[in-house]
C-alpha cells in the first residue's frame, strides 16, 4: 500500500459535536487507529514530550501515512499547516488543541486535547479522502 499524504487537518463546530478532519492528496486512506491516551504525550521517534491543551487526549495514529512525500525526487512537503492547531478560531467547545506528535517511518500521529473525556465517533469520506473524528460536546 503506498503511504497516505497529509494535506489538511481542519477543525470545526456543529451543533452537538466539534470535528477535526484529516485530510488525503489522494484516493484511499490510510490504517488508522483512534483512543484516549493518559498523559504525558510523547513525540514519535524521539520520545520528546509534548504539551497539548486540555484535561483528556485522543491520540488519532495513521499509517502508512506522512506530511512528506519521498517518492518525488528531492522530496515534497504535502501538509504545509501549523504543527499546532489552536481550536478556538474554530469555535469549537470541547476540542482545546490539535498537535502532530509524530511524523516517523510512515507513521502520521496527531493529539487532539479536550476540555474532558467525551464520546466519539469515527467517519471517513471520499473525494477527496478523509478521516473524520467527532467528539461530542453537549
Amino acid at each position: 500500500m503506498a503511504t497516505a499524504l497529509l494535506q489538511r487537518v481542519a477543525i470545526g463546530h456543529h451543533d452537538g459535536f466539534d470535528r477535526v478532519v484529516f485530510e488525503f492528496r489522494d484516493p484511499g486512506l490510510p490504517g488508522y487507529r483512534v483512543e484516549y491516551v493518559p498523559p504525558p504525550l510523547k513525540e514519535d521517534g524521539s520520545g520528546d514530550p509534548v504539551d497539548v491543551a486540555g484535561n483528556a487526549f485522543v491520540v488519532v495514529r495513521m499509517e502508512p501515512a506522512s506530511g512528506f512525500d519521498l517518492n518525488s525526487g528531492e522530496g515534497e512537503v504535502v501538509y504545509k499547516g501549523a504543527k499546532r492547531l489552536d481550536a478556538s478560531g474554530a469555535g469549537a467547545t470541547v476540542v482545546q488543541e490539535v498537535v502532530r506528535t509524530g511524523d516517523f517511518e510512515s507513521v502520521l500521529s496527531w493529539a487532539v486535547g479536550l476540555s474532558s473525556k467525551v464520546d466519539f465517533r469515527v467517519t471517513t469520506a471520499t473525494s477527496p479522502s478523509r478521516l473524520v473524528v467527532d467528539f461530542r460536546n453537549r
